[in-house]
C-alpha cells in the first residue's frame, strides 16, 4: 500500500500571500499559499482558496481579486490579523495606516509586500474543501524588491513557538498543537472533522504536546 508522510506533502515550497477582495461595499482578506501563473499569453493565475473563509465567498461573488505578495519583513501580527480571524466578525481593514486599491476598487496591502497581482476569474474548479480560481492577470504592480516571505522562512523565523516550558508545566487538560501554524486545542481527543480556526488544516497536522 502507497504511504503518504504529511511531512513530505509539506516541504512543498509556498509563499505566503494576502488575498483581498471587496462585494457590496465590503472589504476582507485572508492568508493563502497557492498562487502561481499558468501562461502567458494570455496571462494568467490560478490560486486556491478555503471555501471556509469569506474571502472565497466575495470572489465567487464577483469574479475578482488582488494578491499581495508578503515579504520576509511581515511581522507576525499581520498574518495573525489577515490569517486567524474572520472578516465575519471583524472589519480587517479598519483600523490599517494606509489604504490603496488597485484599478479594480480592492484594497491591496501596500506594506509588508513586494508587489501586488489583481485577476480577474475565467473558470473555477471544485476542489472539495477549497476551489481553484484561474484568472486573467488584469494589473501587476512591482512595490519593492525585498525577498518574498516563503513557508520555510515564516514557519523558522516568524511563527510563534509552542511554549519550551509546556512539557515541564502541571498539564490538567490535554493538550494537541497544530503543526502547521501553533494553534493549540485542548481536550482529551480531537474530533474527526476538527478544523484548525487558523489554518483550517484538520486533524491529522495536530499532535500532542
Amino acid at each position: 500500500m502507497s504511504k503518504i508522510d504529511k511531512n513530505a506533502v509539506m516541504s512543498i515550497g509556498y509563499v505566503l500571500y494576502v488575498l483581498t477582495a471587496r462585494c457590496g461595499g465590503k472589504d476582507n482578506g485572508c492568508i493563502i499559499n497557492v498562487v502561481a501563473q499558468l501562461t502567458d499569453n494570455p496571462l494568467q493565475m490560478m490560486i486556491s482558496v478555503n471555501k471556509a473563509n469569506l474571502t472565497h465567498g466575495m470572489i465567487m461573488g464577483t469574479g475578482r481579486f488582488n494578491v499581495s505578495l508578503l515579504t520576509e519583513e511581515t511581522p507576525m501580527k499581520v498574518i495573525s490579523h489577515f490569517g486567524f480571524q474572520s472578516g465575519r466578525n471583524v472589519d480587517k481593514f479598519e483600523n490599517c495606516e494606509v489604504e490603496k486599491r488597485a484599478s479594480n476598487g480592492i484594497l491591496y496591502v501596500p506594506k509588508y509586500t513586494n508587489a501586488y497581482i489583481s485577476g480577474k476569474v475565467v473558470s473555477t474548479t471544485d476542489l472539495g474543501t477549497h476551489t481553484l480560481f484561474v484568472a486573467e492577470i488584469t494589473e501587476a504592480v512591482k512595490l519593492s524588491d525585498a525577498p518574498s516571505l516563503t513557508y520555510a522562512y515564516y514557519q523558522k523565523n516568524i511563527k510563534p513557538s509552542v511554549s519550551a516550558n509546556a512539557a515541564n508545566d502541571e498539564i490538567k487538560v490535554t493538550k494537541w498543537v497544530c503543526k502547521v501554524c501553533g494553534y493549540v486545542y485542548e481536550g482529551e481527543n480531537i474530533p474527526d472533522d476538527f478544523v484548525c480556526p487558523w489554518c483550517k488544516h484538520g486533524k491529522s497536522d495536530f499532535e500532542q504536546i
